[in-house]
């Protein structure tokens, strides 16, 4: 038993010290959403498309805009791959837990927040 203690004693740690080594994700991970209001043409088929229903048009500067909710969605993308000007993409953000529902939701940003959403 002194020898296996012995034999770990020194070998690298199996797990890495997170939050203070970021993760780093792999290739095509599925992140927070990013929209960009500019290439919207309000057609509402990531709305319509969304199996979790965590899409919502809601009205902004006389524009429809779609209003995440990222406690309800699963990250399946399927908001993306149905915008026809792609303007739904995917990021490597992946740090959402929160004790606050409400910031879970992403709200499409103004022309002060131009090419994102805003988290309130």
């Amino acid at each position: 038993m002194v020898k296996e203690l012995l034999a770990h004693l020194f070998k690298k740690p199996a797990t890495s010290k997170y939050p203070f080594v970021k993760a780093e994700v792999p290739e095509g991970f599925r992140g927070k959403q990013v929209y960009d209001p500019d290439l919207c043409i309000s057609c509402g088929l990531c709305s319509r498309d969304c199996p979790a229903k965590a899409i919502e048009m809601v009205e902004v500067d006389g524009k429809r805009s779609p209003l995440f909710h990222l406690d309800l969605c699963i990250f399946c993308y399927q908001c993306a791959e149905s915008c026809p000007r792609k303007a739904i993409k995917s990021t490597a953000f992946f740090e959402l837990a929160t004790t606050n529902k409400d910031s879970l939701v992403l709200k499409p940003g103004g022309p002060s927040q131009k090419g994102e959403c805003v988290q309130q």
